[in-house]
């Protein structure tokens, strides 16, 4: 006889879309297998899927966190084991996930969400990055594209509330709206996943979905929010020189990659098939196995990554962090030309130990973004302090001002002082902080906000990167909340400027988590682009760190420090540096064109079972 569609006879062995035949009552004679007619909607006939594209599936054993109960809402097996093919789900009918694979899938996601949190500083422990991305995955495996997503918006709930968390200051509710918006881009990627999970080698394609999905969020709304891409939880991991070959998304690509791998190996002990699929019921027991070694190959593989070697050139920078009087939001506090006093005072402090002897000459010095509250093009007071400052000092010094613009405008500047000739070149803020900076939607947010109006006037964004020359060398001047952008930083390296400069003003989020954050990110930095990074902030973390991302010297918080530094002076491009974000736009398109296939083929599955 045929089956139901006559593609080719069977014989005393069940095809592999068929049940197996069954003994009668009476032990005799098997009972035929079911009409066509009688079929149940699940079972698949040879032209759905062929045995190398047998994937867990919704509602198969071992097809998610619930093992071997019904996932997803999906249909038993009845597949007639493990080695069959796995039933199509998600059409009406099908029973209810039970409460107890909810609950699971529930726990698993939060438990991801709480790993990824303790990846980032400054907890700092970078192994849970791929630990939270595997049970994130083991929630999201097997379940419907709805489901995905609440579960999706769930772990990201739980990881962004506290890596978050330095938003508070500005106001609780801006914390948890910040995370709720954010969170809906891990939601629409869950979604997209969901189907991806089907495919062959599914770890690679959802790694490229993550990367869309944080691409998505650097982009969209209001210019973006790239902080916590899981990059940033590397800094200083096995992971880390991935940055050097295709900069941040390479690195957020291995850490899910590798956390992808660990799932399938915990989900391949429970049944699922081979990454290749197969016919064979042996190769099964290799699965697990195979899978943790290639989500161990992931990290290991860096050592063979090039490291370019050192130049034989040296620059000797100061690093001056004059602290603030205020905390939170009233940070600078409320008497006038403090903030400047402290680093004026700060600066001579640097040059009486150089005349001492206690610190080497410096070539230059740089001092934070908002290191003067008071704009010196206008006011003669703060002109005269810091130029008394820099000449006491006696080398070009840079220094962050907030300057006006007009009458209504202001820009955050990155300013070259010179001993001798005063303010020079300047470098302008590109990526301004939304609702720090400038109020987006001004006239809706000033009359429903009342704290919006602490912006004061509006910034206005610099139209060219900063590259500036000070001293011997010409620095690559970047602004705070700019680090966390891939391609402003990348712009300013591409012009051979060496080092990179950071810049900051974190007072009002001082001893949160923001700090210790934004020096990961400089870390990061520092390797995809072959870079010595200086920082200087308000109130910390100063910082220097090395072209292979050790950090030598940092300050502690909430205090006035200085110092003086040996900086090497690197001028050999990454392989990052070179092709910028062409690994990135190359893992997102994997990402979303796998998707687009997955949802392909179940639509086409969906129309098959409608018609039979």
């Amino acid at each position: 006889m045929q089956d139901s569609r006559g593609l080719r006879p069977t014989t005393g062995e069940p095809s592999s879309g068929e049940s197996p035949s069954r003994p009668g009552p009476s032990g005799g004679r098997p009972t035929a297998p079911p009409r066509p007619a009688e079929q149940a909607p699940d079972a698949r006939t040879v032209d759905d899927t062929t045995a190398d594209d047998r994937t867990p599936e919704s509602g198969t054993a071992g097809g998610g966190i619930a093992g071997g109960g019904v996932a997803g809402g999906g249909a038993r097996d009845v597949s007639g084991g493990p080695g069959g093919v796995p039933p199509v789900v998600g059409r009406a009918g099908s029973p209810p996930e039970s409460r107890r694979a909810t609950l699971a899938r529930t726990v698993a996601a939060m438990a991801g969400g709480a790993l990824l949190y303790l990846a980032f500083p400054p907890i700092d422990w970078w192994i849970g990055a791929p630990l939270g991305i595997g049970l994130v995955v083991a929630a999201l495996h097997g379940t419907r594209p709805r489901r995905a997503a609440w579960l999706g918006y769930l772990a990201a709930v739980v990881f962004l509330l506290p890596a978050l968390a330095w938003v508070r200051p500005i106001g609780d509710d801006v914390w948890v709206m910040l995370v709720g918006v954010s969170g809906v881009f891990y939601a629409v990627m869950a979604a997209l996943a969901a189907p991806v999970f089907r495919l062959r080698w599914w770890p690679l394609w959802f790694a490229g979905l993550w990367v869309a999905m944080e691409w998505a969020r650097g982009l969209v709304p209001v210019g973006g929010f790239p902080w916590a891409r899981l990059a940033f939880s590397q800094g200083e991991s096995l992971f880390t020189r991935y940055a050097a070959l295709g900069g941040a998304p390479l690195v957020s690509f291995a850490v899910v990659l590798c956390g992808g791998f660990l799932a399938y190996a915990a989900l391949a002990r429970r049944g699922s098939p081979p990454l290749r699929g197969g016919r064979a019921r042996g190769t099964r027991r290799w699965v697990p196995a195979g899978a943790v070694g290639l989500a161990l190959a992931v990290p290991l593989v860096t050592a063979a990554v090039p490291r370019p070697g050192d130049e034989g050139r040296t620059v000797n920078v100061g690093i001056v962090q004059g602290n603030v009087p205020g905390r939170g939001m009233y940070a600078l506090g409320d008497e006038p030309a403090v903030v400047l006093k402290n680093h004026a005072n700060e600066t001579k402090r640097l040059a009486r130990a150089v005349r001492e002897g206690r610190l080497p000459r410096p070539d230059l010095v740089v001092l934070p973004e908002n290191s003067t509250d008071i704009d010196p093009y206008r006011d003669p007071y703060a002109r005269e302090i810091i130029d008394d400052s820099v000449k006491d000092v006696g080398v070009p010094t840079l220094v962050g001002a907030v300057v006006a613009i007009g009458d209504e405008h202001r820009a955050t500047r990155s300013l070259v002082w010179d001993p001798a000739t005063g303010p020079g070149a300047y470098y302008d803020k590109q990526h301004l902080v939304p609702f720090g900076e400038y109020t987006p939607f001004k006239e809706i947010v000033l009359a429903l906000w009342e704290r919006a109006n602490l912006v004061g006037r509006q910034s206005v964004a610099g139209t060219r990167p900063g590259d500036l020359r000070l001293g011997p060398v010409t620095i690559g001047a970047v602004n705070c909340y700019e680090v966390a952008y891939d391609g402003t930083v990348r712009g300013t390296v591409r012009t051979g400027a060496t080092p990179i400069v950071v810049q900051t003003n974190n007072a009002s989020y001082a001893e949160t988590n923001l700090p210790p954050q934004q020096l990961a990110m400089s870390k990061l930095r520092a390797v995809e682009h072959n870079r010595a990074v200086v920082t200087a902030a308000t109130t910390g973390i100063s910082a220097y760190v090395t072209p292979d991302g050790k950090v030598s010297w940092r300050t502690r918080e909430l205090v006035a420090d200085m110092t003086v530094v040996k900086v090497p002076v690197r001028t050999q491009e990454t392989i990052a540096t070179r092709v910028g974000a062409l690994p990135e736009w190359a893992l997102a398109l994997m990402g979303v064109a796998a998707a687009g296939v997955a949802m392909w083929g179940a639509g086409r599955r969906g129309d098959r079972m409608g018609s039979d």
